[in-house]
This record gives C-alpha cells, structure tokens and sequence, in this order.
C-alpha cells in the first residue's frame, strides 16, 4: 500500500493527520487508519502509541483529555520512572503499569553507551535483536494490552515505552497484525518514527559523537558513528525481527496469538469488532 507522507511524520488520510503534536513527546501518533488485507480499515481515534509521557506541558495534557484518552499503558520499567519521573495525563485517567525489560545484559550496554557514547559493544544487529526479544519475552504483557484494550470497548487508550520504538513497535506490529494489516504496512508505521523523531534523534546522535570523543580522546569529525546511527535510524528489517521469531518459534502470528500470548478465539474476534470499519 502506498503511503505518501505530510510534513512532519503523518501518512496523508482524508481529514486525519495521524501525529498529534505534543511539545513535550514527538513520537505520539494514531494507529488507525490502515487498511487491512480484507479491505477492511482500523478506525482512527482509538488507539495511540507514544514515547515517555513525563514531559507533557499542561496543554499537552489537555490534548490527550481532548482526546479522550481514558486509559494509559506504560512498558516502563520502575528504574525508568524513577530517572525519568512519572506520567502525566488528565485526572481521571486509568493508568496501567506493564513494565517491559527485555533483552538482560544488552539493555544494560546500551544504557552504559548512552552515558560514554562508546557504542562498541552495542552492534548494528541490536535493533532486530530487541524487537525478537520483546515478542519472546513480553508476552504476558502484550496480552494483557490487548485485553486493555478490549477492555476500554472503544473509548480511546494509549500505550508507550520510553521512545516509542521497541516495545511499543513490537506491540503495535502485533496488534495490526491481528486485526489484518499487511506487514508492509506495519512497516510502514514503524519507520515514522525516524521522521517524528528526527530532530531528536539529530540532536542525541551528536551529542554521543561528543561523548564519544571525549571518552576516547579524539576529535569528534573521527569518531565512528555507525553502530550509533544503527541505533537510532530505524530500519525497517528491524521490527521485522518481530515477525521472524514469530515465524519461527509458532509459524504464523494467528499461532503466536493463540499459543504464544494465550488470546482467546473470541478475544480476537472483540478486537476486530472494536478496531475495525
């Protein structure tokens, strides 16, 4: 399915820009209006997948209240909050904590790398790795987002990690997936987040060349940033390590729903019902 994109990082859809433009989060967006394999198409204004919520200005809240988002699912970790600080949405809002730490020793490198910028131990292949690793070990959790989100029966609930990349791609490629949404365009979706990002995502990247610099005592024209922009630029084969474990542990993602994360034929088909126009 071609998508053709407006400025910013929102695929163009009649009367519907999926980014919504928060100034304390750039990575908070719809996940409606893809079309599905049965020609069916995800409706709008129902679900949304973000990055960190602590940075919301007080009319970014409102935003979301204008929304009327109801309820809010974080995949922080309680070491995550304790750095970052906690949610802010509007009173009232069900928040519900499903916190994600996968991939043990690797997240652990990463975190160290963003401190000294020496990214030597955090190889290009990380991404995809994390995306397997999120659908291998986050199971329980996933499951628990979609029962969310039946739950909610329409009324609009977001869900996020820290950048809105990792595990919040990997939930957002399972969902899409189990309503019918092709994986081109779970793809498609995915890669948005370099362009919502993208200033962010320059201003990180250089000031680990700094660091990095500094660390190693070079100037920082010469530092080595492959395995750094390897981590922030997004490339599309990396959810695609979502589907590849899929593939390969359970065959297919209608498997992986069933035996992986313990969904229920009629949960399925509730979330069709509540997704889908």
């Amino acid at each position: 399915m071609a998508i053709t994109l407006l400025v910013g990082c929102a695929p163009r859809q009649p009367a519907f820009e999926r980014t919504v433009p928060l100034e304390g989060q750039s990575n908070f967006r719809d996940i409606g209006g893809y079309e599905t394999e049965d020609g069916r198409t995800v409706k709008t204004g129902i679900l949304y997948r973000s990055g960190e919520l602590h940075a919301l200005t007080n009319d970014d809240v409102q935003t979301l209240e204008n929304l009327g988002v109801e309820t809010v699912v974080s995949f922080l970790i309680p070491a995550e909050i304790e750095v970052r600080g906690a949610d802010r949405v509007p009173e009232g809002t069900k928040e519900v904590a499903l916190p994600i730490e996968a991939g043990g020793g690797l997240v652990q490198a990463v975190g160290e790398a963003r401190i000294t910028g020496d990214f030597s131990k955090v190889p290009a292949d990380l991404n995809p790795r994390l995306h397997e690793m999120a659908a291998a070990e986050a199971k329980a959790q996933y499951a628990a987002l979609i029962r969310e989100i039946i739950a909610a029966n329409g009324k609009p609930l977001a869900y996020h990690c820290s950048h809105g990349v990792h595990r919040t791609g990997t939930a957002t490629a399972i969902i899409l997936s189990a309503v019918g949404v092709p994986w081109e365009t779970v793809r498609e979706d995915y890669l948005l987040s370099n362009e919502c990002r993208a200033e962010e995502i320059g201003n990180r990247t250089e000031e680990l060349r700094l660091a990095a610099a500094e660390t190693f005592g070079i100037a920082p024209a010469t530092v080595d940033m492959t395995n750094i922009n390897a981590f922030y630029i997004l490339e599309g084969d990396y959810i695609d390590g979502t589907l590849n474990y899929i593939k390969e542990t359970y065959d297919d993602m209608g498997t992986y729903l069933e035996k992986g994360l313990g969904l229920k034929a009629e949960e399925i088909a509730q979330l069709k019902k509540l997704l889908l126009e």
